[in-house]
């Protein structure tokens, strides 16, 4: 029997790959059961295997306890158990009064004493000098032998110990992989998830979420994928692979052009629509290296292993620049830009193309002007010349009227401010004197004062906020509104009239009421923000 058991060990350490001691644990587990079901008492029954010959001693054991925390009978356990709930102190709130804040921790009764499990710490004491409370005492008993009934019995503990070692095996080798790329064979579809033999007894699942879509996988396939995640669970799968991860496509590029891998070549940024099309920012950290050219491959060789691998993914090659707005150019490929307008506030840029290039530009669905806001990180608006045009001119007018309304200027100098860059009270207020020197059109008299009117607004604003603004400063279509000053708008936004909305619903009488203001320029700026609802009346009168 002895050579027997070293026989299992061996073949199914050998043919599972688990350690031999698991092995040997398992058997040890089963012979301890077979020997519990041969009495009819429940013992606790302890099998040591030598290692070494595969002979085996079987011993029946008690757990040495405190004679203080046991009794003999359920009915004096139950009883015990009743006074300590009856003696147990009622909760407390934070006063010390009694209440049902929080319940008390049921007191734990007595274990009852189990002769057939435990012994008494003074009867072991007799018996074995030395021994403490949780120690056991032993006593050999005839061993069960390792026949078909108890290879029977060890067969599903032998299993089970198997399954968990290979599982256990499968998180040790691959915890650290993550964000590596794996590549297994489709073992089999369930749902929509793809179940991936890794070899080594470890599969992986591609969840449906992380599948290509419309990507037909049959068994036998070999599959490349992104490990995203490992997790220990008794059951189910435990390593989790996605094919849609932008990393993979890294992966993939970095296996197939050796310049990505040396470092001479660096990837910025992915952006990818699963299964259909995708665009990849590339640079060179050698001047003498085409970075696009070395990912394209030899009449495209490397750019197409890569786009079969992930079911025919269509991939756009962009050049990286450190300039945002010729990245946004460059990925805004195949279409080509004719201007560009940067909001660096906002990260956002509008990007104008010739109107027979819009539907490209945009991409069906919006693919194309989507994955290049995906790449760059910056919103792209896309827009023909001619609505480019149309949005400058209103935002040049925006910018007029502030100037001129709330510094007080005509049209010409507010039109200078404008060429020069400026689109904002603050950047008038707080710009160097030498760089508003700098403009010809201005001295240093002319300077100095539209710097002082500046801060003069921002001063108005200020107070007007500490003086608690509900809805804080005004908005900007009532600080734009003919005839509005900005002493005017804030005093206003200081009494909840922030918009011109809310002003056209002003009448005279509340209008001079709140504010000191002559009763003729008060109908005529409250007629000037109605002005609005009449042009929206007409307009929704007009025959469609």
């Amino acid at each position: 029997m002895s050579k027997e058991i070293l026989n299992v060990v061996e073949v199914v350490s050998a043919e599972k790959g688990v350690a031999k001691e698991i092995i040997f644990e398992a058997i040890e587990a089963a012979l301890a059961s077979a020997t519990r079901k041969r009495h009819p008492e429940d013992l606790d029954v302890r099998v040591s295997i030598d290692r070494e010959t595969g002979d085996y001693e079987t011993f029946r054991r008690w757990e040495v306890v405190d004679d203080a925390s046991v009794v003999f009978t359920q009915e004096e356990a139950d009883a015990e158990l009743a006074r300590l709930l009856a003696e147990a102190p009622p909760p407390e709130d934070d006063d010390g009064a009694q209440g049902d804040v929080e319940e008390p921790e049921e007191p734990t009764g007595p274990r009852v004493f189990d002769p057939n499990r435990q012994i008494l710490y003074d009867a072991a004491s007799e018996r074995m000098p030395g021994l403490e409370i949780g120690d056991f005492v032993e006593e050999r008993i005839e061993s069960v032998a390792f026949g078909r009934i108890a290879a029977q019995t060890a067969k599903q503990v032998i299993v089970q110990k198997v399954r968990e070692a290979e599982r256990a095996q499968v998180i040790e080798a691959y915890q650290d992989r993550v964000g590596d790329m794996v590549t297994g064979v489709v073992k089999r579809l369930e749902r929509g998830s793809i179940l991936l033999d890794l070899g080594g007894n470890a599969e992986a699942v591609v969840g449906r979420e992380e599948a290509i879509p419309r990507e037909i996988a049959r068994p036998g396939d070999r599959l490349r994928g992104y490990l995203q995640d490992v997790r220990a669970e008794a059951r189910g799968p435990q390593l989790f692979v996605s094919r849609t991860a932008s990393e993979l496509m890294v992966r993939l590029f970095t296996l197939e052009v050796p310049e990505i891998a040396e470092g001479l070549i660096e990837i910025m940024g992915c952006a990818r629509d699963p299964g259909s099309r995708a665009k990849i920012g590339v640079r060179s950290n050698v001047p003498r290296i085409d970075p696009v050219g070395a990912c394209v491959g030899m009449r495209g060789s490397r750019v197409q292993a890569v786009s079969n691998e992930l079911a025919g993914e269509r991939v756009d090659i962009i050049l990286w620049d450190e300039n945002p707005a010729q990245y946004v150019i460059n990925a805004m490929s195949p279409a080509e830009v004719v201007s560009i307008m940067v909001d660096e506030e906002s990260k956002a840029m509008d990007v104008a193309v010739q109107e027979e290039q819009l539907s490209q530009a945009i991409g069906r669905g919006g693919q194309n002007v989507r994955l290049a806001s995906q790449l760059t990180q910056w919103q792209i608006n896309v827009m023909t010349e001619q609505q480019a045009d149309e949005k400058n001119e209103m935002e040049a007018g925006k910018f007029l009227s502030l100037f001129r309304d709330q510094l007080d200027v005509d049209e010409e100098v507010a039109l200078i401010l404008l060429q020069e860059g400026f689109t904002s009270i603050e950047e008038v207020a707080y710009v160097p004197e030498a760089e508003m020197l700098a403009i010809d059109e201005f001295d240093e008299e002319i300077c100095r004062e539209l710097q002082s009117r500046a801060r003069d607004v921002l001063l108005i604003r200020e107070i007007a906020s500490e003086e608690g603004v509900s809805s804080g400063a005004p908005a900007e279509d009532l600080l734009l509104l003919d005839g509005m000053d900005t002493e005017l708008a804030y005093g206003l936004a200081a009494k909840g009239v922030t918009t011109r909305e809310e002003l056209a619903e002003l009448s005279v009488d509340d209008f001079t009421e709140i504010m000191e203001i002559d009763p003729e320029r008060a109908g005529k700026l409250i007629m000037t923000a109605r002005a609005i609802w009449f042009e929206q009346e007409e307009a929704e009168s007009q025959p469609r």
